[in-house]
């Protein structure tokens, strides 16, 4: 089965649209959370996952302070008014949504959460000490995670506790094998690793591989429609470097 795996879309259409797009036919999509915050298209993401019918979507940090869940006031201070203004424009059905889902889960050989399997809303692991700490708090061979915006790879070493980062490869497909490994697709709507396109994965779970992808996105599009929903400034640019 071909599995697309989205994280962290963040209420950015143009951006989702283009990975739905280049990914193309699929037998089935996983969401790992953050749906909504910092863009101006929560309800159209929301619309749009729901519609692909995912056989899996977690909750992120981010959906779950729109609805109050968390207190806005541990984010900064663009992420606040992003936050507080999705609030005021999200439909009552798809809040209702994002209340249905869980921030962590289980696929088969995968341990899912939004954050990471120690802390599932909201912890970055994003270096090889806090990777090798999460290894011990889920017991299957692997952990899809997001949050950090970035795509990674983080392989246990032995059983010591030590682990590797690995960069991936954009489109070479990663064979898993017999070494436990923590993946990160990336984001598709605000990528941080200094690559402004958006990030996703294709998970072939008979084939057993993991291929991270790239595809442009019209930016301009998406940084438009903030401008007019009067969302920080500092949201808007940062989209046109992937930071």
């Amino acid at each position: 089965m071909r599995i697309l795996i989205v994280s962290d879309i963040h209420a950015n259409l143009a951006a989702f649209e283009a990975v739905l797009a280049d990914a193309g036919a699929v037998d089935a999509v996983l969401c790992l959370g953050d749906i909504v915050g910092y863009g101006p298209d929560p309800n159209e993401c929301v619309a749009r996952l729901r519609a692909l019918n995912p056989i899996v979507s977690l909750s992120g940090n981010h959906d779950w302070a729109t609805l109050g869940k968390l207190d806005v006031e541990d984010f900064n201070g663009d992420a606040q008014k992003a936050i507080r203004w999705t609030q005021t424009v999200l439909t009552p059905d798809h809040r209702a949504y994002l209340a249905g889902l869980p921030p962590d889960g289980r696929l088969g050989d995968f341990t899912l959460a939004h954050a990471s399997p120690r802390y599932p809303v909201w912890e970055y692991i994003l270096d090889t000490v806090t990777a090798a700490e999460n290894f011990e708090h889920f017991s299957t061979p692997y952990c899809l995670v997001g949050h950090t915006h970035a795509a990674s790879i983080f392989q246990q070493i032995g059983s010591n506790g030590s682990c590797d980062l690995l960069l991936p490869e954009y489109g070479v497909p990663w064979g898993l094998g017999k070494q436990r490994l923590i993946l990160n697709p990336g984001s598709v709507g605000q990528p941080r690793d200094a690559d402004p396109r958006a990030a996703y994965a294709i998970l072939d779970d008979e084939a057993r591989t993991w291929e991270a992808r790239r595809v442009a996105y019209p930016i301009e599009q998406t940084q438009a429609r903030m401008r007019e929903a009067g969302l920080p400034h500092r949201l808007i640019a940062r989209l046109s470097y992937g930071w």
